[in-house]
């Protein structure tokens, strides 16, 4: 019986959200054929990633491989998903979860991140633009400095100015990314997404850019995501093997 790969997203009021997860998931399920792929949350959003388990469990299995569709490793990767995971462990002693590295800071991301913002027509090679990469910040210092030393990457790739905003929790917010920018000379303008599906926080920063910087979309059901998630899970499914 091969190992399920149970995938578990944030969750979202906005319904958006969670349809953008289930269409990503579908689209690993098509590249494993013959695995149990599955998909759950962690708050607001149905079905939860207990739930899963536990049905999981019913249905006979013994083992099981959750990955994170998080781009950081904050709070809901370092103690939301555990304490979920200890609780299933304590209800069903029988059934194996292994949690997988979170999606995270993943150079084939990041070219998504890049060809979403081709697509509003900005042009990185444009001296006068500056670009803003949003993401939906944390009160780890940790996770929000990966996006930071993105924006700093990029910035030295392309040579314009890259200024990391964040929609919660952290400063700087859009607005200041945007005043950052222009202190450096850029002209024009657009935020690069870092964040995988719409939603309220998304939207948040559509509405703090204004309607005339060019906002990219988010990384969304794209095949390069889909297959990011299939590398975490193999990386967990390698050492299972290996230490079996």
């Amino acid at each position: 019986m091969s190992v399920p790969l149970v995938a578990v997203a944030h969750g979202s009021r906005d319904p958006r959200s969670p349809s953008v997860v289930r269409e990503l998931v579908d689209s690993v399920a098509a590249r494993l054929p013959g695995v149990e792929v599955r998909t759950s949350f962690l708050d607001l959003s149905e079905p939860s990633v207990t739930d899963v388990l536990a049905r999981l469990h019913a249905e006979g299995h013994r083992e099981a491989i959750v990955v994170p569709l998080l781009l950081g490793s904050a709070y809901h990767a370092r103690v939301d998903l555990p304490g979920l995971v200890d609780e299933v462990a304590a209800s069903h002693p029988l059934l194996r979860v292994s949690v997988s590295d979170v999606l995270g800071i993943d150079p084939v991301l990041e070219r998504v991140a890049l060809h979403r913002l081709a697509e509003t027509g900005a042009e990185v090679t444009d001296p006068r633009l500056g670009v803003v990469l949003a993401a939906v910040g944390s009160s780890n210092a940790g996770a929000n400095a990966a996006v930071a030393r993105i924006a700093a990457r990029w910035q030295d790739r392309f040579g314009i100015p890259v200024a990391p905003a964040f929609a919660s929790a952290t400063q700087p917010d859009v607005p200041a990314a945007l005043a950052r920018l222009r202190a450096h000379g850029a002209t024009r303008f657009a935020v690069a997404s870092w964040f995988l599906a719409p939603g309220l926080l998304p939207d948040r920063v559509a509405a703090l850019a204004g309607p005339e910087v060019a906002l990219a979309a988010p990384l969304g059901p794209e095949p390069r995501v889909a297959e990011a998630v299939i590398r975490r899970y193999d990386e967990v499914l390698h050492a299972l093997r290996v230490a079996s």
